[in-house]
Order: C-alpha cells, then structure tokens, then sequence
C-alpha cells in the first residue's frame, strides 16, 4: 500500500519509519531545508536524531506529490489540522485520512473529526490513530498497541489489518468521539501529574490522580457522544497510565517544572515540541461547564496555568472539596 505521512516531526518520522518495512511511504515535510537534509544523511536530525530512516522512504517537500498515495496520515498538531484537510480537499485528494494529533481546537473546541467534517465534506473517509505511544520506542522497533477509529467500521476493520504487523498491533473501533477525547484529555491529566509528582506528593496521590482522571475524562467524553468501555482501552486508560507516569512524556514534565516555580512561558520554551495539555486544558474546562460536567482536576490544572494559582495551593483545593460516594 501507498502511504503518505505529512509532518516530519517526531511521530510522524517514526511512524513513517515503522510501516517501510511492509509499505511504499513517502515523507513530507513543510520545513525548509528538512526534506534534502533527510534524504541526504537518512536521519530526521532536527526532531527524531539517532534514528535511521530506510532508503525505501521518500522524503518530499512538495504536497501535490505527496499526496499521491492510497491512505494519508495527518501527522500535525491540533492547530495545524484543518489547513492541511483544507488543502487536501482542495486539491481534491480522493484518499482516506486518519491523523495522529490529539486535543481539542483552540477557540472552537472541536476534536479533530469535527474539524475534518468541516474541511473535507460530505462523503469523506476519515479516522484517528491514537493510543499510548512514545514516538522514539517506536522509531527503536519496541512494541505498542494502538487503536484506528471510525465512523466507518469496515475502513477501520481493513486499515488496521493494513497497518498491523511487526512491533505493531492495531485494534479497530468506530466509536472515534470516545477515542479523541480519551487522548485530549488525558494530557490535562498527564500535567496534573506531573504537578503532584514534582511537590513530592508521592505514589498515593499520583494513583488518585490517575483514577480520578480517568473519570473526568469518560464523564466529558460519554456527554461528547463516546462510549464508557473506550475509556478502559487503549486510548483511555492505557493512554493515561503512559502520559502521566512515563519520564518521556512532555506534559508530564510540563507539571513537573511548574511544581518546582518555573514560569509557564519558561517550560513551554525549554521543551522545544509542543505540550497538547497546556492548550488542549482550557478548551477541555470550556466543554465541561458547556456541558455541566464536573471535572475538578482540570479546573484545578487551569488555575496554575493560566490563574497564577500556586500548585501547593491548587492541589490544597482539591483535597478540601466534600467528601462523596465514588
């Protein structure tokens, strides 16, 4: 199969990495240089280093050839979504589209199927691919499990079997709203972790934390549409347990540098990749009050971030709220 991966960042690379051994794949990457730069030294230097990309790969900067494919993978972040569906459709492009980003739109608050019902019409193929991953174990060739979502069960069905093999095992769903919001929300939580983490809070409070949020995350994503057992798979649970536990997770180290005093500007700056949580948290609090849904933890990560609530302070109003039946 023809695959195309546009966005050469981490993830993107490796998944485009991943599926050369049985695929024909090409690369594209919007940055200037990025493409020759890859073709010339077989390594993504400025976002995946010390990962060697097969001669088989063909790196591009040039769209209209990249999209040339049988399925394209929208390896983008949240904002830069809809203008890459936007140019798809305009030009015309008849292949399928499942995309590895995860949030919620800065100033819609629309999950990533919304914004491709928006920009690719009626008729469209679409879904997500999302689950606990680390791009670099990946790259490396070490196992994860990762779950394609749908509104259309039969093209999930057959992609994952597509995509399936080596390293990699792809389970299918078509419940695509519960996918998305378990993969939103869960850096929210990942940040909240981190937070407890960094104040020496210690393993009590982080399995709190994690249990807790993963049923702030089910109640936002079941009024979302979503279905409750999404949110013990891979998407929900397993997601969460990694971005909130796992020393390679950003938004984990995120809540970690704001619990030792740094200023939010100073670590977005210092990470050098962009944190989904940090965005993704204040749409998530504008959803659940929308849709009177009760979610302390993320109300509790928005003070810090963007109320200049002290995290000593932000978790002192967790534990202070009324005790209530689980």
């Amino acid at each position: 199969m023809k695959v195309s991966v546009l966005g050469a960042g981490a993830w993107g690379t490796s998944l485009a990495v991943t599926l050369a051994a049985a695929h024909q794949v090409t690369l594209y990457a919007r940055e200037q240089g990025l493409p020759g730069s890859m073709a010339a030294t077989r390594e993504n230097k400025q976002f995946l280093p010390g990962v060697a990309i097969p001669d088989s790969i063909t790196m591009t900067g040039d769209f209209s050839s990249a999209i040339r494919s049988d399925l394209i993978i929208a390896a983008t972040s949240v904002a830069g979504l809809r203008p890459t569906l936007r140019q798809l459709h305009a030009q015309k492009s008849p292949a399928p589209v499942i995309w590895l980003c995860k949030g919620f739109e800065a100033g819609t608050s629309k999950l990533p199927h919304q914004i491709a019902a928006d920009e690719l019409g009626e008729g469209a193929i679409y879904g997500a691919l999302s689950g606990p991953s680390f791009a670099i174990e990946v790259a490396r060739g070490l196992p994860v499990a990762l779950t394609l979502a749908s509104p259309d069960n039969a093209f999930a069905t057959h992609v994952a079997a597509q995509l399936h093999g080596g390293m990699m095992r792809i389970y299918s769903s078509n419940d695509l709203p519960g996918v998305e919001v378990g993969g939103a929300v869960k850096n929210v939580m990942a940040i909240a972790t981190g937070i407890s983490d960094g104040l020496g809070l210690g393993h009590n409070a982080r399995a709190a934390l994690i249990t807790r949020g993963l049923a702030e995350m089910a109640r936002l994503g079941v009024a979302l549409g979503g279905k409750m057992e999404t949110f013990m798979g891979l998407t929900g649970m397993g997601d969460l347990i990694l971005t909130a536990t796992g020393d390679l997770s950003r938004n984990r180290t995120v809540g970690l540098k704001l619990a030792s005093a740094q200023r939010l500007e100073d670590v977005l700056g210092s990470l050098g990749h962009v944190a989904e949580g940090v965005y993704t948290a204040r749409e998530t609090l504008a959803l659940a009050r929308k849709l009177d849904v009760d979610m302390p933890i993320t109300r509790a990560v928005c003070a810090v971030l963007f109320e200049g609530a002290q995290p000593r302070e932000a978790v002192a109003r967790l534990l202070a709220r009324e005790a209530r039946s689980e």
